[in-house]
């Protein structure tokens, strides 16, 4: 009986506590270029446990102090320059970027991962430098975070 109690007790306790996302962002193809840098949008949310990435602003929110794991992955044609820049608040943790190619390289992915404490209220997000682009179709394109542990 004391382990139940101590089961459900724990559950509780992880659910309010836990921090996990995945998201894609699906247009539809070519996204860019634009004239100014861009916070992406995922628009398909694939998973949003405790609801801290808002599918409308395209921002993660630790409502949670910890420490947590961020991946953004891409997809590019391969002619023209591609550059996603993961922020917390406003300041630049991580860089992924390929410059483009005239020899016949059609497409590229990049990406990269960054752990990161955090207290509530920080922000992170992913955004797309001016002039750039990147494939927005077919899963290509995606952002995930999840709270490692908290502090």
């Amino acid at each position: 009986h004391t382990e139940k109690k101590l089961f459900v007790c724990f559950n509780s306790y992880t659910e309010k506590t836990m921090s996990a996302f995945s998201v894609v962002i699906n247009t539809g193809g070519a996204f860019g270029p634009f004239c100014d840098h861009r916070t992406l949008i995922y628009n398909k949310v694939l998973t949003n446990i405790g609801n801290a990435y808002d599918p409308a602003t395209g921002i993660f929110t630790a409502a949670t102090p910890g420490l947590y794991y961020f991946t953004y992955l891409y997809h590019a044609g391969g002619e023209h320059r591609s550059e996603l820049l993961l922020y917390k608040n406003n300041e630049i943790v991580a860089r992924a970027s390929d410059h483009s190619s005239k020899c016949g390289d059609t497409a590229d992915n990049g990406g990269n991962a960054v752990v990161l404490q955090l207290i509530a209220g920080d922000k992170v997000y992913v955004r797309m430098s001016a002039n750039t682009h990147i494939w927005a179709a077919n899963d290509t394109t995606t952002f995930s975070g999840f709270l490692i542990k908290m502090c």
